[in-house]
């Protein structure tokens, strides 16, 4: 593995740990072990469940290596937080609360992802008024049980194969907006911006003081840089809207048959899973001295 260069200029980077595991288990932890040592300052954890002991024994652990943490989660039809169905919707309110409780006891300084609405669910046309205001009113009140656990909800843009509620920045700043709460902050996802976005500096700009996180992922969301995703004006476009915030690796691979599905990931784009990540990692400094300094 390529020695890791030192390029002068502080970044904080994480790495998402769904590019191995969708559980937090042993071997988890020990990958975290070596992230940190390679370099990674956070992680970005699995958040699909609800055992609350099980992520206040993965925090203590975390804290004891120094990582920073943020956690990825989303919704799925039977708890959409979007649905006009009120017992559904209160179930994605519960669900997205509970996991603000487990993710706080992991010390997570965020949470991340489509939890907004259901993910892979279509009506076969776009959002209508009253789910867009469910949304909303389910994702108030969650951000008002997040200011108690001091959590960021970081929510993000998915592409329309995947979602039909928020699918580009100018949606998601709406929504943001809409919910009004400062707890309610923008994950911007470079995957799905080059799906959807016209023009890579005019959503960043849009999204000037509401992004919590950034995705650093690539187009075929293997490693980043060795894609077609327009680094050097995202890069260029975040610094000159100020942001200073985390920057996670999402990358995906075909080691995880639930994942395989969900983000259709039928080939190997790499060699080996924590070589991307160093990779990656490299990349993202580079980019950080040459384009933010």
């Amino acid at each position: 593995m390529e020695i890791l260069k030192n390029y002068g200029y502080t970044m904080k980077i994480g790495m998402n740990l769904l590019l191995w595991t969708d559980t937090m288990d042993e071997r988890g932890l020990s990958l975290c072990a070596q992230l940190k040592e390679m370099g990674f300052d956070a992680v970005e954890l699995p958040g699909y469940g609800h055992d609350y002991s099980n992520y206040e024994r993965w925090g203590n652990e975390l804290e004891r290596l120094g990582l920073i943490r943020t956690a990825a989660v989303v919704r799925g039809e039977a708890d959409n937080p979007a649905s006009l169905d009120p017992e559904i919707r209160r179930r994605g309110v519960e669900s997205n609360k509970r996991s603000v409780e487990c993710l706080a006891a992991a010390g997570c300084r965020a949470m991340v992802g489509p939890f907004h609405s259901a993910i892979g669910y279509f009506s076969g046309q776009p959002a209508s008024q009253d789910e867009w205001n469910a949304a909303v009113d389910s994702m108030r009140e969650v951000a008002e049980f997040a200011e108690q656990f001091d959590m960021d909800l970081c929510l993000e843009a998915i592409n329309r194969f995947e979602c039909y509620l928020i699918n580009c920045a100018a949606q998601l700043r709406d929504f943001i907006e809409a919910v009004d709460h400062p707890r309610c902050k923008a994950l911007y996802d470079t995957f799905h911006a080059h799906i959807e976005e016209k023009s890579v500096s005019n959503a960043i700009q849009s999204l000037e003081g509401k992004i919590g996180l950034v995705h650093i992922s690539e187009n075929d969301r293997s490693t980043p840089g060795k894609g077609q995703v327009r680094w050097e004006e995202t890069f260029r476009s975040l610094n000159a809207v100020g942001y200073d915030g985390l920057f996670v690796i999402e990358a995906f691979g075909s080691a995880l048959p639930n994942l395989v599905a969900a983000t259709k990931i039928w080939r190997k784009m790499y060699d080996e899973e924590l070589e991307l990540a160093a990779q990656g990692l490299d990349f993202i400094r580079k980019c950080g001295a040459t384009f933010c300094a």
